[in-house]
């Protein structure tokens, strides 16, 4: 059982998948390799899991992550702990880490943040990552919290509701003149230059593939911009189309720097919040303000 698990080992495990090799861990824990090694192969035994991958960079196992993600609630725990008995420096802030996907990064997730009491003092670690993968950092330990469209919990985390974030498929008035009007939609976007986050990005994909009833999915002819803002942007200069959140298309669509492509075809993704089961007063204020900012600010 994880209560079973010496506490010097399970820091190590931490502090060699951190650092990427067993003589970094060794220099950050003031150890020497060979004992970072032996504390490993002990932890290893005891569990009866192989529990790191010996490339370079180290890599935790599926065993592995799970005693990692571990050990990090375990340092939250800890820092709690210091900050309630007044044994925190005074320069000492608590960290919250948060995997956000962008587009709610872009629109409503930084003002839920400034509605989180600075007392005790927080800094915010925020990781941006589609929300179709947002949980696996969350599943590898490397966050406390994560926004992401999976209503199936993580182990050792709670899940509850955020909203829908909507999406109108839209494109310059240009665009639409130079590649949307020979032929009916669903044909023309799938030809079209489109706009992606990233390679992860699979909105325009699956917009397509409701038009066409499961079939194909957007152009290969494809632009790729990694903030949310960007690609507005080159949506409205356009570059290609795009599926462009609610928020950030109507002021553009009310100026007529956009045109919405199918109006009655909205794309609806649900978000949740995701969790550490961690009895944390700073991670519990953060999930207070996301939960209220976002039935604001997303739809039911």
């Amino acid at each position: 059982m994880m209560t079973d698990l010496p506490l010097d080992q399970v820091r190590t495990l931490l502090a060699v998948v951190d650092e990427g090799t067993f003589d970094a861990a060794a220099a950050a824990l003031h150890v020497t390799p060979s004992a970072v090694s032996q504390r490993v192969k002990a932890l290893e035994q005891r569990t009866g899991r192989v529990l790191l991958l010996r490339t370079k960079p180290v890599r935790a196992t599926e065993s592995g992550e799970i005693v990692v993600r571990f050990a990090r609630q375990l340092a939250r725990l800890e820092r709690d702990t210091r900050s309630e008995l007044g044994m925190s420096g005074e320069d000492e802030p608590t960290r919250v880490t948060v995997a956000v996907n962008a587009d709610s990064l872009a629109t409503w997730f930084l003002p839920a943040l400034m509605r989180v009491a600075q007392e005790p003092r927080l800094c915010f670690e925020l990781h941006r990552e589609d929300e179709t993968r947002t949980a696996e950092l969350l599943r590898e330990g490397r966050v406390m919290a994560a926004v992401t469209s999976s209503p199936d919990p993580v182990t050792g985390c709670t899940v509850r509701p955020l909203g829908t974030m909507r999406y109108q498929a839209a494109a310059s008035p240009d665009f639409v003149d130079r590649h949307l009007t020979d032929g009916p939609l669903h044909e023309t976007l799938a030809r079209a230059p489109v706009m992606t986050l990233d390679r992860s990005d699979d909105l325009q994909d699956a917009f397509v593939r409701r038009l066409r009833h499961g079939a194909g999915g957007a152009s290969p002819a494809r632009h790729a911009v990694p903030t949310s803002e960007g690609f507005v942007t080159a949506v409205a200069a356009g570059f290609g189309w795009g599926m462009v959140p609610e928020a950030q298309a109507e002021a553009l669509l009310r100026s007529g720097r956009l045109v919405s492509l199918a109006p009655d075809r909205p794309l609806d993704i649900p978000l949740y919040w995701q969790q550490w089961k961690l009895d944390s007063p700073a991670l519990a204020a953060v999930a207070q303000a996301v939960t209220a900012t976002a039935a604001q600010s997303l739809r039911p």
